[in-house]
């Protein structure tokens, strides 16, 4: 336990599973399978199979009781869970892969049990935001975690992102993975450095590393498999420019015909510093 609980009140348990090999399962989540009496699971029938493959028996008398806990039911389910952690039962909850509460359900029933006083522990496991920034060739020492990039405002997204210097890391659909790309050479740069993490662990295992544009274009041919994107920081500027600077630089852009709000956008990439930075130079 990481911090004393309610009388009574059972543990919490968050347990990181293998992003792609089975063998990658850490003994200690193979015991909490085997001893578990509830298991909330993204997916029951994938829980169930990793089980299975791992030689472990859910369900029956002396197998964990499995309940689903996704994103449809995640604010119902919470509710059922923290009552049964309150009764001194014990839950451990598992995703597809990786950690639970990274891109995945978990966030809200952690945050539940903590108000309410219930002893929250994790069993930690494989990540594919740490394996893919590992293999991806690009700097380690600083980066953070995106997510999902956005469906719709991709480009207001990218565009607030074009000044991070942190390795940035990122989870993508294959079939947006294209999309995706094209967007961020658009408001990164073409020859901003990336790497396309595919399938990590299992039999098809792939990371391609280029330049964004080059990736776009082979993602256009279509790809397979779970995704995670590694892209480099900006680079820092020589030296920094003046707001007078920027703001002459965007004035001599806009000059040209472009209009302002993108001659900012360019600007704000070309000098490695946040569009808002550039804006209240504008504006000044």
């Amino acid at each position: 336990m990481t911090e004393a609980g309610s009388a009574g009140a059972g543990t919490l348990t968050l347990a990181g599973l293998p992003i792609g090999h089975r063998e990658d399962a850490p003994p200690r989540v193979v015991a909490a399978l085997q001893d578990a009496g509830i298991i909330a699971a993204e997916d029951t029938r994938r829980v169930r199979q990793l089980a299975s493959r791992l030689g472990i028996r859910l369900g029956g008398e002396s197998g964990a009781r499995v309940v689903s806990y996704y994103d449809a039911n995640e604010s119902r389910r919470t509710e059922e869970l923290v009552a049964q952690l309150r009764a001194g039962h014990d839950v451990l909850v598992v995703t597809d892969a990786g950690m639970p509460g990274v891109s995945d359900p978990g966030y809200r029933l952690v945050t539940a049990c903590v108000d309410a006083g219930i002893p929250v522990t994790a069993i930690p496991g494989p990540s594919a935001v740490t394996t893919a920034l590992v293999l991806s060739g690009l700097p380690t020492d600083r980066f953070c975690f995106e997510g999902f990039p956005p469906r719709k405002g991709q480009a207001s997204r990218f565009g607030e992102l074009a000044g991070e210097r942190r390795t940035m890391v990122f989870f993508e659909s294959p079939h947006r993975l294209a999309a995706t790309l094209a967007a961020m050479a658009e408001a990164f740069g073409a020859q901003r450095r990336a790497a396309v993490c595919r399938e990590l662990t299992k039999t098809h295992e792939e990371v391609r590393r280029a330049p964004l544009a080059e990736l776009a274009e082979w993602a256009g041919e279509g790809v397979r498999g779970e995704v995670t994107l590694v892209v480099a920081g900006a680079e820092r500027a020589a030296t920094r420019p003046s707001a007078a600077d920027m703001a002459a630089a965007v004035a001599e852009r806009a000059a040209t015909g472009v209009p302002r709000k993108r001659a900012i956008q360019e600007m704000a990439k070309e000098f490695g510093v946040p569009k808002r930075e550039v804006y209240d130079a504008v504006h000044r």
